[in-house]
């Protein structure tokens, strides 16, 4: 027995010289083999666990550390070990515990009134944390799980809230990254699994976010929000492609209905809703629906801001709108983002119905559509000339006359333009008619009005009761 315990304490010296090397595996072995020796020995076990703990094998440590304080109840620096192993897995009520017993031990100690700090330091975050995702408010949630990861820096369950919170908060990359490396120690681990699957879901990849949701099941039957996600990704896909379907039919009503239904699913599935906004603003274009297309468009952008077809579309629902401004907008966003002839010719096509749109607009003038025959700008302009007229509104005050003969003078201008197909044509196209020798200036609407109703002799406007004329030549 005697020959035993000084083989033990032997291997412990040589364990304590690897130690201070910082050879830790090394110390490892030897403290092992004095505990094969000796399994009876608290301090032997304190030293494996001080060890395990530089080795960042804080589960095995809190082992080591708890039979230490099994085996001797008063072994302070067991207790000591045990408080940091737990603190460092997120423990930080076991923590305190422990703690409080080194305290009682030694009430002198300095130690353990700081460790005490750090425990509730992360007890702290943690609340803080729990109040941030009920308020889904994920960036305060990383910010309290970094701070509480450095000190519990091996604590799993931190790692995935923020993996979580990351995913929600669309940083996939560092999300993915967090779990890969839990799965790396631990390839059962429920929580990683299903973050690995969330991830997925939120990148549109549902049908192998589903295999991990599944896969996350199985490790743990009673994960609730594995199977929370499962369901909504099915419910997700089988909705967008009930929807698809129908716009493919030509069934745009069921399509919207769809994608509105498939909208209220899952708030949280950002790229997803992205799509399904663009979606159902297409189906909105085909429904006459601009506005609300422009407004779900701008959703999809919001959500996702670097989605070019919501910016497409939001574009072309404006330019039928008539909105030029902001089409020219969001098509230099496209081309800055996407140099292509397509997306040039979008825009430099918008930047010329802007230039046309700044112009008199001689088509609204004369009250026509723009694809009007000659007979059509004809009649137009009799009715509104004959409306106009000065004489018509000889007994009006002078301010109504001042705005009657301003337009008199427009509805000739747009008439000798639209009515010459040489100016027409130029106007259509969205050159400047001043540009070609056209001074509209210097344009006299009363020689138009002689030319295009004749008579030999003048014309004037009568009476025929309260408010009414009727135009009668001389």
């Amino acid at each position: 027995m005697v020959s035993k315990k000084r083989e033990a304490e032997g291997f412990k010296e040589q364990g304590n010289a690897f130690y201070v090397k910082k050879d830790y595996a090394e110390a490892f072995n030897f403290y092992t083999k004095a505990i094969d020796m000796c399994p009876k020995n608290a301090s032997y076990y304190g030293n494996r666990a001080a060890t395990l703990m530089m080795l960042c094998r804080y589960r095995e440590a809190l082992e080591d550390s708890q039979q230490a304080v099994r085996l001797d109840n008063n072994f302070t620096k067991g207790h000591l070990r045990e408080g940091k192993c737990h603190l460092s897995l997120g423990n930080a009520m076991a923590a305190v515990r422990c703690f409080q017993r080194v305290l009682e031990l030694e009430p002198e100690t300095s130690q353990a009134p700081q460790e005490i700090k750090n425990a509730e330091s992360i007890l702290e975050y943690e609340r803080m944390a729990e109040i941030g995702f009920d308020k889904r408010d994920f960036r305060m949630v990383v910010f309290c799980m970094d701070r509480a990861l450095e000190t519990a820096l091996a604590c799993h369950r931190f790692k995935i809230l923020k993996a979580e919170c990351l995913a929600l908060l669309g940083r996939y990359p560092e999300a993915q990254s967090v779990a890969s490396d839990i799965l790396r120690m631990d390839s059962t681990n429920a929580d990683a699994l299903y973050v690995r699957g969330l991830c997925l879901y939120y990148e549109d990849c549902i049908d192998k976010a589903v295999q991990f949701f599944v896969q996350a099941l199985r490790m743990a039957p009673d994960h609730d929000k594995a199977r929370l996600a499962c369901r909504n990704a099915k419910a997700l896909k089988a909705k967008k492609e009930e929807g698809n379907k129908a716009f493919k039919d030509g069934n745009y009503e069921a399509a919207y209905d769809l994608y509105s239904e498939a909208l209220t699913i899952d708030p949280n599935n950002i790229k997803t809703n992205a799509k399904l906004y663009c979606n159902r603003a297409t189906v909105g274009s085909k429904l006459k629906k601009l506005d609300q297309a422009i407004e779900d468009c701008s959703k999809a952008i919001k959500l996702d801001d670097t989605y070019i077809k919501a910016y497409l579309r939001r574009a072309q629902c404006y330019m039928d709108t008539e909105q030029y401004e902001e089409a020219v907008r969001d098509y230099e966003k496209v081309y800055q983002t996407e140099k292509t002839k397509e997306h040039k010719h979008l825009l430099k096509n918008a930047q010329l119905e802007l230039k046309k749109s700044k112009r008199k607009d001689y088509y609204k003038v004369l009250g026509v559509e723009k694809n009007a025959t000659e007979e059509e700008i004809k009649k137009a302009y009799r009715k509104r000339a004959l409306l106009h007229h000065p004489d018509r509104h000889s007994s009006a005050t002078p301010e109504v006359q001042k705005e009657e003969e301003k337009k008199f003078k427009e509805v000739g201008e747009a008439f000798s333009v639209l009515s010459d197909p040489k100016k027409k044509a130029r106007y259509d196209s969205g050159q400047d008619l001043e540009d070609d020798g056209m001074n509209m200036g210097d344009f006299d609407a009363n020689n138009i009005f002689k030319a295009f109703f004749g008579g030999p002799g003048g014309f004037s406007f009568e009476a025929s009761g309260p408010g009414n004329f009727f135009f009668q030549f001389g």
